[in-house]
């Protein structure tokens, strides 16, 4: 019997964009998105055309996603939603252009529009003293060590044994948590620095609110004004891993903070939410070292993804990025990040076609404003509470517990001896 090569060796079988793309049931666009989420290695074509799989690499993913077979968009679950839109790669919070909505409103009003159909210029929201104390003391005893995420989680739950009421599902009960859990959420991140807190920061805008848990550089108004758009373009994304973990936990008619736990838990894992961190840290390596052409060459080297680059729900550019880096052109200290940004999406496209989503934008922002590699995690899952609120909206109002799977059993067929 002739031995087979390992998968990953030079005689393995390799397949071509197109023939990955049939036997995962995929466009070409969307096997060039596995690649940037690390769920496939790629290798450059002879001569420099295009790039080539390991055929069982391929085939193990395909029996891993299912798809071998196209499917709808957005996986083998559909359901109904009014809230988000993604097509002809715009993006639409209930039929709006949310580019447009992040230019022109806050992320509180967003929030509140987005939850009841109502603007409300100049809204804000307020933690409860109360609460906000109860969330600072448990996300105080924490070890030094403890991310953004680990405080979060925390404060969730210290905000929820705090408020009585939260087995109330009704609309009013749920929309009067999620008013006072965001800014409670905001408020108990410590300051960056141990530094009092500045002025403002526990008043204004939670964007305002949000800055010194995130840098300890002064607020600027243009600055500001990314963190505030990009807090609005997060706020949803269709049916993300957290949020269908969000709508989950409705179904079973859990109350709202179980809801935001449940999206949480799944930010915990590092394909989802914290993505921005990897891209942090290239770009900041691309800053340091003078040119993002070392950078993206020390990657592909190694067969690392580079991050920041590709979507699947989006075949040219992330219009949220589009709309930060457009936003950031306003301000002074991004130059040099926005700079290595566009540098990392022109080398990495002699590569393969992929194009910036909002990870590479956060990474400018968190760069140039000198804040931490998880600053752009801590501003998802700020944001994005509020869209999980949504979703658990929605879900309150369907048949309880519909979300039930079937199991397809793969063991041994019984009756089996007992072990």
């Amino acid at each position: 019997m002739t031995d087979q090569p390992e998968p990953g060796s030079p005689d393995a079988p390799r397949l071509t964009t197109r023939e990955a793309a049939e036997l995962l049931g995929v466009k070409p666009e969307t096997v060039y998105a596995y690649v940037s989420r690390g769920q496939l290695s790629s290798v450059r074509a002879a001569g420099g055309r295009g790039s080539t799989f390991d055929a069982e690499e391929v085939r193990a993913l395909a029996r891993r996603s299912g798809r071998r077979e196209p499917s709808p968009a957005g996986g083998d679950l559909v359901f109904r939603t009014g809230i988000t839109l993604i097509e002809d790669d715009r993006y639409y919070l209930r039929g709006v252009d949310a580019t447009e909505l992040a230019r022109r409103h806050s992320y509180e009003e967003v929030a509140e529009w987005l939850w009841t159909g109502e603007l409300r210029p100049g809204v804000r929201f307020e933690a409860p003293s109360e609460t906000l104390a109860a969330a600072r003391r448990t996300v105080g005893a924490l070890p030094a060590h403890s991310g953004s995420t680990d405080r979060l989680r925390v404060a969730v739950t210290a905000a929820a044994a705090t408020d009585p009421l939260r087995f109330d599902l009704s609309p009013e009960a749920v929309l009067s948590s999620a008013r006072s859990l965001i800014p409670t959420l905001v408020g108990a991140l410590p300051v960056v620095g141990g530094a009092p807190e500045a002025e403002g920061g526990s008043s204004g805008s939670l964007a305002r609110q949000l800055w010194p848990r995130l840098t300890a550089r002064p607020a600027d108004t243009p600055a500001l004004a990314v963190l505030d758009a990009a807090l609005v373009l997060l706020i949803d994304h269709d049916l993300a891993a957290s949020t269908l973990a969000a709508r989950v936990a409705a179904s079973a008619h859990a109350h709202p903070y179980a809801v935001v736990s449940a999206g949480l838990g799944v930010l915990e894992g590092p394909l989802h939410g914290a993505a921005s961190g990897p891209a942090h840290r290239m770009l900041q390596e691309a800053v340091d070292r003078g040119s993002a052409v070392p950078v993206v060459a020390d990657h592909l080297r190694t067969g690392r993804r580079v991050p920041g680059l590709g979507h699947r729900l989006y075949r040219g550019e992330d219009p949220r990025a589009r709309t930060l880096f457009a936003l950031l052109e306003d301000v002074p200290q991004a130059a040099g990040a926005l700079a290595a940004a566009r540098e990392v999406v022109a080398t990495t496209a002699r590569h393969a076609p992929l194009h910036a989503n909002i990870d590479l934008a956060l990474a400018v922002l968190s760069v140039a404003c000198g804040m931490a590699a998880e600053a752009g995690e801590t501003v998802f899952a700020v944001s994005r509470t509020a869209g999980w609120i949504a979703h658990a909206l929605e879900e309150y109002g369907e048949r309880p517990l519909r979300i039930r799977p079937s199991g397809q059993y793969t063991g041994p067929r019984p009756p089996q001896p007992i072990p």
